[in-house]
Protein backbone atom coordinates (compact mmCIF):
# COMPACT_ATOMS: atom_id res chain seq x y z
CA UNK A 1 0.00 0.00 0.00
CA UNK A 2 1.49 3.34 -1.00
CA UNK A 3 1.57 6.28 1.38
CA UNK A 4 -0.99 7.99 -0.87
CA UNK A 5 -3.37 5.05 -0.47
CA UNK A 6 -2.89 5.10 3.30
CA UNK A 7 -3.54 8.82 3.48
CA UNK A 8 -6.71 8.43 1.42
CA UNK A 9 -7.97 5.68 3.70
CA UNK A 10 -7.20 7.73 6.79
CA UNK A 11 -9.09 10.69 5.35
CA UNK A 12 -11.98 8.38 4.55
CA UNK A 13 -12.12 7.12 8.15
CA UNK A 14 -11.90 10.64 9.50
CA UNK A 15 -14.72 11.74 7.19
CA UNK A 16 -16.93 8.87 8.33
CA UNK A 17 -16.14 9.64 11.94
CA UNK A 18 -17.03 13.31 11.50
CA UNK A 19 -20.29 12.37 9.80
CA UNK A 20 -21.16 9.94 12.58
CA UNK A 21 -20.40 12.54 15.25
CA UNK A 22 -22.55 15.12 13.49
CA UNK A 23 -25.45 12.67 13.40
CA UNK A 24 -25.24 11.40 16.96
CA UNK A 25 -23.15 13.54 19.28
CA UNK A 26 -23.13 17.13 18.09
CA UNK A 27 -26.04 19.58 18.52
CA UNK A 28 -26.51 19.97 14.75
CA UNK A 29 -29.05 18.57 12.30
CA UNK A 30 -27.37 17.17 9.19
CA UNK A 31 -30.39 15.33 7.79
CA UNK A 32 -31.14 16.84 4.36
CA UNK A 33 -34.88 16.27 4.84
CA UNK A 34 -36.21 19.42 6.59
CA UNK A 35 -37.30 18.77 10.14
CA UNK A 36 -40.10 21.32 9.97
CA UNK A 37 -42.04 19.35 7.36
CA UNK A 38 -45.09 18.13 9.26
CA UNK A 39 -47.36 17.45 6.26
CA UNK A 40 -46.53 16.04 2.83
CA UNK A 41 -49.07 15.75 0.01
CA UNK A 42 -48.49 12.82 -2.32
CA UNK A 43 -49.50 13.44 -5.93
CA UNK A 44 -49.88 10.26 -7.98
CA UNK A 45 -48.97 10.60 -11.69
CA UNK A 46 -51.44 7.82 -12.58
CA UNK A 47 -53.86 9.13 -15.20
CA UNK A 48 -56.91 8.28 -13.08
CA UNK A 49 -55.59 10.33 -10.14
CA UNK A 50 -56.64 13.89 -10.98
CA UNK A 51 -55.77 17.26 -9.47
CA UNK A 52 -58.16 20.06 -8.52
CA UNK A 53 -58.37 22.89 -11.05
CA UNK A 54 -56.91 25.43 -8.62
CA UNK A 55 -54.63 22.95 -6.88
CA UNK A 56 -51.98 25.57 -5.93
CA UNK A 57 -54.47 27.04 -3.45
CA UNK A 58 -54.63 23.74 -1.58
CA UNK A 59 -50.95 22.87 -1.88
CA UNK A 60 -49.76 26.20 -0.49
CA UNK A 61 -50.66 24.92 2.99
CA UNK A 62 -48.73 21.64 2.84
CA UNK A 63 -45.03 21.43 3.71
CA UNK A 64 -43.97 19.66 0.50
CA UNK A 65 -45.31 17.61 -2.40
CA UNK A 66 -44.17 14.09 -3.26
CA UNK A 67 -44.61 12.82 -6.82
CA UNK A 68 -44.94 9.05 -7.07
CA UNK A 69 -47.28 6.08 -7.06
CA UNK A 70 -47.38 2.30 -7.14
CA UNK A 71 -49.58 1.56 -10.19
CA UNK A 72 -49.78 2.77 -13.79
CA UNK A 73 -46.90 5.22 -13.35
CA UNK A 74 -44.62 5.92 -16.31
CA UNK A 75 -41.73 8.23 -17.05
CA UNK A 76 -44.03 10.24 -19.29
CA UNK A 77 -46.84 10.89 -16.82
CA UNK A 78 -44.24 11.55 -14.12
CA UNK A 79 -42.62 14.25 -16.25
CA UNK A 80 -46.01 15.74 -17.03
CA UNK A 81 -46.91 15.85 -13.33
CA UNK A 82 -43.70 17.74 -12.56
CA UNK A 83 -44.54 20.19 -15.35
CA UNK A 84 -47.94 20.74 -13.79
CA UNK A 85 -46.51 21.31 -10.31
CA UNK A 86 -43.68 23.60 -11.43
CA UNK A 87 -45.46 26.85 -10.42
CA UNK A 88 -46.27 25.51 -6.92
CA UNK A 89 -45.14 27.51 -3.93
CA UNK A 90 -43.78 24.52 -1.95
CA UNK A 91 -40.91 22.05 -2.52
CA UNK A 92 -41.71 19.19 -4.90
CA UNK A 93 -39.69 15.98 -4.67
CA UNK A 94 -39.65 12.69 -6.56
CA UNK A 95 -40.41 9.33 -4.98
CA UNK A 96 -40.12 6.88 -7.90
CA UNK A 97 -41.55 3.38 -7.72
CA UNK A 98 -39.37 2.23 -10.62
CA UNK A 99 -35.84 3.14 -11.80
CA UNK A 100 -36.98 4.34 -15.23
CA UNK A 101 -39.35 6.87 -13.72
CA UNK A 102 -36.23 8.94 -13.05
CA UNK A 103 -35.24 10.93 -16.14
CA UNK A 104 -33.02 13.94 -16.80
CA UNK A 105 -36.14 16.13 -16.80
CA UNK A 106 -37.39 14.86 -13.44
CA UNK A 107 -33.92 15.31 -11.92
CA UNK A 108 -33.88 18.92 -13.10
CA UNK A 109 -37.34 19.64 -11.73
CA UNK A 110 -37.32 17.73 -8.44
CA UNK A 111 -36.05 19.46 -5.32
CA UNK A 112 -35.09 16.06 -3.96
CA UNK A 113 -34.96 12.42 -5.08
CA UNK A 114 -36.26 9.98 -2.43
CA UNK A 115 -35.46 6.34 -3.22
CA UNK A 116 -37.69 3.75 -1.48
CA UNK A 117 -36.21 0.75 0.35
CA UNK A 118 -38.78 -1.73 1.70
CA UNK A 119 -37.59 -3.22 4.99
CA UNK A 120 -40.16 -6.02 5.22
CA UNK A 121 -40.44 -7.03 1.55
CA UNK A 122 -38.30 -9.45 -0.44
CA UNK A 123 -34.66 -8.81 -1.34
CA UNK A 124 -35.71 -7.58 -4.78
CA UNK A 125 -37.58 -4.68 -3.20
CA UNK A 126 -34.56 -3.67 -1.12
CA UNK A 127 -31.52 -4.19 -3.34
CA UNK A 128 -32.87 -5.45 -6.68
CA UNK A 129 -34.55 -2.18 -7.61
CA UNK A 130 -31.55 -0.18 -6.42
CA UNK A 131 -29.21 -2.34 -8.49
CA UNK A 132 -31.40 -1.94 -11.56
CA UNK A 133 -31.55 1.78 -10.93
CA UNK A 134 -27.77 2.09 -10.60
CA UNK A 135 -27.28 0.19 -13.86
CA UNK A 136 -29.86 2.34 -15.65
CA UNK A 137 -28.18 5.53 -14.46
CA UNK A 138 -24.66 4.33 -15.29
CA UNK A 139 -25.37 2.77 -18.68
CA UNK A 140 -28.24 4.86 -20.06
CA UNK A 141 -29.36 8.03 -18.28
CA UNK A 142 -25.96 9.56 -17.45
CA UNK A 143 -24.36 8.76 -20.85
CA UNK A 144 -27.37 10.37 -22.55
CA UNK A 145 -26.93 13.48 -20.41
CA UNK A 146 -23.18 13.59 -21.12
CA UNK A 147 -23.72 13.08 -24.83
CA UNK A 148 -26.14 16.02 -24.87
CA UNK A 149 -24.03 18.39 -22.77
CA UNK A 150 -20.47 17.23 -23.69
CA UNK A 151 -20.67 15.69 -27.18
CA UNK A 152 -16.98 16.37 -27.76
CA UNK A 153 -15.87 14.39 -24.67
CA UNK A 154 -13.50 11.42 -25.42
CA UNK A 155 -14.90 7.97 -24.64
CA UNK A 156 -12.53 7.12 -21.78
CA UNK A 157 -13.25 10.46 -20.09
CA UNK A 158 -16.99 10.01 -20.58
CA UNK A 159 -16.80 6.58 -18.90
CA UNK A 160 -15.01 8.04 -15.87
CA UNK A 161 -17.51 10.90 -15.68
CA UNK A 162 -20.41 8.44 -15.93
CA UNK A 163 -19.04 6.45 -12.99
CA UNK A 164 -18.63 9.59 -10.92
CA UNK A 165 -21.99 11.08 -11.88
CA UNK A 166 -23.86 7.84 -11.06
CA UNK A 167 -22.25 7.66 -7.63
CA UNK A 168 -22.95 11.36 -7.09
CA UNK A 169 -26.62 11.04 -8.05
CA UNK A 170 -27.08 8.17 -5.60
CA UNK A 171 -25.10 9.93 -2.86
CA UNK A 172 -27.18 13.05 -3.37
CA UNK A 173 -30.47 11.10 -3.13
CA UNK A 174 -32.45 10.55 0.05
CA UNK A 175 -33.14 6.94 1.00
CA UNK A 176 -36.57 6.16 2.34
CA UNK A 177 -36.87 2.96 4.41
CA UNK A 178 -40.44 1.65 4.24
CA UNK A 179 -42.28 -0.56 6.70
CA UNK A 180 -45.40 -1.59 4.77
CA UNK A 181 -48.23 -2.73 7.04
CA UNK A 182 -51.17 -3.11 4.62
CA UNK A 183 -50.77 -6.34 2.61
CA UNK A 184 -53.77 -5.46 0.41
CA UNK A 185 -52.16 -2.32 -1.00
CA UNK A 186 -50.49 -1.76 -4.36
CA UNK A 187 -47.26 -0.92 -2.52
CA UNK A 188 -47.34 -4.29 -0.75
CA UNK A 189 -47.92 -6.15 -4.01
CA UNK A 190 -45.01 -4.32 -5.63
CA UNK A 191 -42.71 -5.29 -2.75
CA UNK A 192 -44.19 -8.79 -2.16
CA UNK A 193 -45.28 -7.96 1.37
CA UNK A 194 -47.81 -10.50 2.66
CA UNK A 195 -49.51 -11.16 6.00
CA UNK A 196 -46.47 -13.06 7.26
CA UNK A 197 -44.25 -10.04 6.58
CA UNK A 198 -46.11 -7.56 8.80
CA UNK A 199 -44.00 -6.37 11.71
CA UNK A 200 -44.74 -6.11 15.40
CA UNK A 201 -43.72 -2.78 16.97
CA UNK A 202 -40.41 -4.11 18.32
CA UNK A 203 -39.52 -5.71 14.99
CA UNK A 204 -40.29 -2.47 13.20
CA UNK A 205 -38.07 -0.64 15.67
CA UNK A 206 -35.17 -3.04 15.10
CA UNK A 207 -35.34 -2.80 11.32
CA UNK A 208 -35.64 0.96 11.49
CA UNK A 209 -32.52 1.14 13.66
CA UNK A 210 -30.69 -0.98 11.07
CA UNK A 211 -31.93 1.34 8.33
CA UNK A 212 -30.63 4.39 10.16
CA UNK A 213 -27.30 3.00 11.33
CA UNK A 214 -26.34 0.65 8.52
CA UNK A 215 -28.27 1.76 5.43
CA UNK A 216 -28.05 5.42 6.51
CA UNK A 217 -31.65 6.01 5.46
CA UNK A 218 -32.64 9.63 5.92
CA UNK A 219 -36.31 8.62 6.21
CA UNK A 220 -38.19 5.80 7.89
CA UNK A 221 -41.74 5.54 6.55
CA UNK A 222 -44.49 3.59 8.31
CA UNK A 223 -46.95 2.92 5.48
CA UNK A 224 -50.54 1.71 5.80
CA UNK A 225 -51.34 2.82 2.24
CA UNK A 226 -55.00 3.81 2.10
CA UNK A 227 -56.03 2.39 5.48
CA UNK A 228 -55.70 3.98 8.89
CA UNK A 229 -53.29 2.26 11.25
CA UNK A 230 -55.04 3.42 14.44
CA UNK A 231 -53.83 2.03 17.77
CA UNK A 232 -51.48 -0.44 16.09
CA UNK A 233 -49.75 2.37 14.21
CA UNK A 234 -49.53 4.45 17.39
CA UNK A 235 -47.69 1.62 19.16
CA UNK A 236 -45.40 1.05 16.19
CA UNK A 237 -44.57 4.73 15.78
CA UNK A 238 -43.80 5.01 19.48
CA UNK A 239 -41.42 2.04 19.26
CA UNK A 240 -39.67 3.25 16.11
CA UNK A 241 -39.29 6.80 17.43
CA UNK A 242 -37.59 5.39 20.52
CA UNK A 243 -34.90 3.78 18.35
CA UNK A 244 -34.14 6.64 15.97
CA UNK A 245 -31.78 9.53 16.59
CA UNK A 246 -31.20 11.04 13.14
CA UNK A 247 -33.66 9.68 10.57
CA UNK A 248 -37.01 11.39 10.06
CA UNK A 249 -40.07 9.28 10.85
CA UNK A 250 -43.04 9.59 8.49
CA UNK A 251 -46.48 8.04 8.61
CA UNK A 252 -48.86 7.46 5.68
CA UNK A 253 -52.26 5.82 5.41
CA UNK A 254 -55.85 6.86 5.96
CA UNK A 255 -55.17 10.43 7.10
CA UNK A 256 -58.44 12.20 6.30
CA UNK A 257 -59.06 14.42 9.33
CA UNK A 258 -57.21 16.70 11.72
CA UNK A 259 -57.79 14.22 14.55
CA UNK A 260 -56.03 11.43 12.72
CA UNK A 261 -53.14 13.66 11.63
CA UNK A 262 -52.62 14.91 15.17
CA UNK A 263 -52.84 11.38 16.61
CA UNK A 264 -50.00 10.13 14.37
CA UNK A 265 -47.86 13.21 15.04
CA UNK A 266 -48.39 12.83 18.78
CA UNK A 267 -47.38 9.16 18.53
CA UNK A 268 -43.93 10.09 17.25
CA UNK A 269 -44.24 10.79 13.52
CA UNK A 270 -42.36 13.85 12.33
CA UNK A 271 -44.57 14.05 9.24
CA UNK A 272 -47.90 12.72 8.00
CA UNK A 273 -48.32 11.94 4.30
CA UNK A 274 -51.68 12.47 2.60
CA UNK A 275 -52.55 11.31 -0.91
CA UNK A 276 -56.06 9.98 -1.42
CA UNK A 277 -57.66 12.84 0.52
CA UNK A 278 -56.12 15.33 -1.92
CA UNK A 279 -57.18 13.48 -5.07
CA UNK A 280 -60.74 13.20 -3.71
CA UNK A 281 -60.99 17.00 -3.85
CA UNK A 282 -60.64 16.78 -7.63
CA UNK A 283 -63.36 14.14 -7.88
CA UNK A 284 -65.68 16.31 -5.80
CA UNK A 285 -65.18 19.52 -7.75
CA UNK A 286 -65.80 17.83 -11.10
CA UNK A 287 -69.37 16.97 -10.13
CA UNK A 288 -69.86 20.35 -8.46
CA UNK A 289 -68.67 22.35 -11.46
CA UNK A 290 -70.80 20.38 -13.89
CA UNK A 291 -73.87 21.40 -11.88
CA UNK A 292 -72.67 24.97 -11.54
CA UNK A 293 -72.23 25.33 -15.31
CA UNK A 294 -75.93 24.62 -15.79
CA UNK A 295 -77.09 26.85 -12.92
CA UNK A 296 -74.86 29.93 -13.03
CA UNK A 297 -74.19 32.66 -15.54
CA UNK A 298 -70.52 32.86 -16.66
CA UNK A 299 -70.36 36.44 -15.40
CA UNK A 300 -71.82 35.60 -11.99
CA UNK A 301 -70.25 37.64 -9.19
CA UNK A 302 -68.19 36.18 -6.40
CA UNK A 303 -71.07 36.79 -3.99
CA UNK A 304 -73.54 34.96 -6.23
CA UNK A 305 -71.22 31.99 -6.68
CA UNK A 306 -70.45 31.85 -2.96
CA UNK A 307 -74.16 31.77 -2.18
CA UNK A 308 -74.72 29.00 -4.73
CA UNK A 309 -71.86 26.95 -3.24
CA UNK A 310 -73.32 27.43 0.25
CA UNK A 311 -76.71 26.19 -0.93
CA UNK A 312 -75.39 23.19 -2.86
CA UNK A 313 -72.43 21.96 -0.83
CA UNK A 314 -72.19 20.85 2.79
CA UNK A 315 -68.79 22.54 3.00
CA UNK A 316 -67.98 21.28 6.50
CA UNK A 317 -68.32 17.71 5.22
CA UNK A 318 -66.69 18.28 1.84
CA UNK A 319 -63.54 16.59 0.60
CA UNK A 320 -61.98 20.03 0.24
CA UNK A 321 -62.44 20.74 3.94
CA UNK A 322 -61.34 17.20 4.87
CA UNK A 323 -58.05 17.53 3.01
CA UNK A 324 -57.30 20.96 4.44
CA UNK A 325 -58.11 19.64 7.92
CA UNK A 326 -55.27 17.10 7.62
CA UNK A 327 -52.79 19.99 7.52
CA UNK A 328 -52.02 21.01 11.13
CA UNK A 329 -51.08 24.56 10.14
CA UNK A 330 -54.08 25.27 7.91
CA UNK A 331 -56.38 27.72 9.74
CA UNK A 332 -60.16 27.16 9.64
CA UNK A 333 -60.35 24.43 6.95
CA UNK A 334 -64.07 24.99 6.39
CA UNK A 335 -63.61 28.70 5.63
CA UNK A 336 -60.71 27.95 3.27
CA UNK A 337 -62.68 25.20 1.53
CA UNK A 338 -65.63 27.53 0.91
CA UNK A 339 -63.31 30.18 -0.51
CA UNK A 340 -61.45 27.74 -2.76
CA UNK A 341 -64.58 25.98 -4.02
CA UNK A 342 -66.10 29.36 -4.87
CA UNK A 343 -63.00 30.39 -6.82
CA UNK A 344 -62.94 27.01 -8.61
CA UNK A 345 -66.57 27.24 -9.69
CA UNK A 346 -66.18 30.83 -10.85
CA UNK A 347 -63.05 30.01 -12.86
CA UNK A 348 -64.59 26.91 -14.38
CA UNK A 349 -67.85 28.45 -15.59
CA UNK A 350 -65.90 31.21 -17.33
CA UNK A 351 -63.47 28.77 -18.94
CA UNK A 352 -66.38 26.61 -20.08
CA UNK A 353 -68.20 29.58 -21.59
CA UNK A 354 -65.07 30.65 -23.46
CA UNK A 355 -64.59 27.12 -24.82
CA UNK A 356 -68.18 26.88 -25.99
CA UNK A 357 -67.86 30.26 -27.69
CA UNK A 358 -64.92 28.90 -29.70
CA UNK A 359 -67.22 26.34 -31.45
CA UNK A 360 -65.13 23.46 -30.18
CA UNK A 361 -61.99 24.41 -32.12
CA UNK A 362 -59.76 23.89 -29.11
CA UNK A 363 -60.89 20.39 -28.18
CA UNK A 364 -60.78 19.20 -24.60
CA UNK A 365 -57.72 21.04 -23.30
CA UNK A 366 -57.07 24.48 -21.91
CA UNK A 367 -55.81 26.74 -24.67
CA UNK A 368 -53.78 29.86 -24.02
CA UNK A 369 -56.47 32.31 -25.16
CA UNK A 370 -59.02 30.72 -22.81
CA UNK A 371 -56.70 31.11 -19.88
CA UNK A 372 -55.84 34.70 -20.70
CA UNK A 373 -59.52 35.54 -20.60
CA UNK A 374 -59.81 33.69 -17.30
CA UNK A 375 -57.13 35.97 -15.90
CA UNK A 376 -59.37 38.96 -16.47
CA UNK A 377 -60.13 41.51 -13.75
CA UNK A 378 -62.27 40.49 -10.83
CA UNK A 379 -62.13 36.73 -11.40
CA UNK A 380 -60.47 36.05 -8.06
CA UNK A 381 -62.36 38.54 -5.94
CA UNK A 382 -62.72 36.99 -2.50
CA UNK A 383 -59.24 35.45 -2.47
CA UNK A 384 -56.32 36.90 -0.56
CA UNK A 385 -53.95 38.69 -2.93
CA UNK A 386 -51.22 36.09 -2.29
CA UNK A 387 -53.66 33.30 -3.23
CA UNK A 388 -54.86 35.14 -6.33
CA UNK A 389 -51.27 35.74 -7.46
CA UNK A 390 -50.48 32.04 -7.01
CA UNK A 391 -53.43 30.99 -9.15
CA UNK A 392 -52.66 33.55 -11.83
CA UNK A 393 -49.10 32.25 -12.02
CA UNK A 394 -50.32 28.67 -12.37
CA UNK A 395 -52.92 29.47 -15.04
CA UNK A 396 -50.32 31.46 -16.95
CA UNK A 397 -48.03 28.41 -16.88
CA UNK A 398 -50.83 26.26 -18.29
CA UNK A 399 -51.35 28.82 -21.04
CA UNK A 400 -47.66 28.66 -21.91
CA UNK A 401 -47.90 24.86 -22.01
CA UNK A 402 -50.71 25.11 -24.54
CA UNK A 403 -48.70 27.50 -26.69
CA UNK A 404 -45.63 25.27 -26.44
CA UNK A 405 -47.56 22.28 -27.76
CA UNK A 406 -49.41 24.25 -30.40
CA UNK A 407 -46.16 25.57 -31.87
CA UNK A 408 -44.64 22.07 -31.95
CA UNK A 409 -41.75 23.20 -29.78
CA UNK A 410 -42.18 20.46 -27.18
CA UNK A 411 -39.01 18.86 -25.90
CA UNK A 412 -38.56 15.22 -26.69
CA UNK A 413 -39.71 12.78 -24.04
CA UNK A 414 -37.50 10.09 -22.54
CA UNK A 415 -38.49 7.65 -25.33
CA UNK A 416 -37.66 10.19 -28.03
CA UNK A 417 -41.25 11.03 -28.96
CA UNK A 418 -42.95 14.41 -28.83
CA UNK A 419 -46.19 14.94 -26.93
CA UNK A 420 -49.10 15.82 -29.18
CA UNK A 421 -51.43 18.74 -28.67
CA UNK A 422 -53.98 16.39 -27.15
CA UNK A 423 -51.51 15.26 -24.49
CA UNK A 424 -50.92 18.48 -22.57
CA UNK A 425 -50.11 18.16 -18.91
CA UNK A 426 -53.58 19.56 -18.23
CA UNK A 427 -55.04 16.08 -18.79
CA UNK A 428 -54.14 15.53 -15.13
CA UNK A 429 -56.78 18.05 -14.09
CA UNK A 430 -60.20 16.75 -13.05
CA UNK A 431 -61.95 19.29 -15.26
CA UNK A 432 -61.61 19.32 -19.04
CA UNK A 433 -63.21 21.69 -21.49
CA UNK A 434 -66.11 20.43 -23.59
CA UNK A 435 -65.40 19.61 -27.25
Amino acid sequence: MTSLDGTARLLGRLGRGASLAARTALPVDTNPVPGDWTHVTKVDPEDDKKLPLLYPLYLRHTSAVSVGGSADVTATNTEETFELLAPSSVPVFHEPSGPRHVTPRTREQADMLAIPEVLNGDSESLVGQLGEGAEYMRDEMVPEMLDEKLPWCPGFVADALADFATSWLLADAVFEAYVIQNPDSAAAREANVGEADLLAPREAKQRSMAAERHLESELVYLEYSGTYGGDEAVRTLDAIADGLTWSRLWYGGGIDSRERAEEMLAAGADTVVVGDAFHRVADEERELCERAADALDPDASTVAVREWVGENVAVADSNAAAYLATIPGAPDPERLARRYLTATVRTWIRLRADAEASDGERGDRFAGDDLRRALGPGLFDGLAESDAALVRRNLAALARDGERLDSDCAERRADGSRPSADEAVTTHLALTLPP
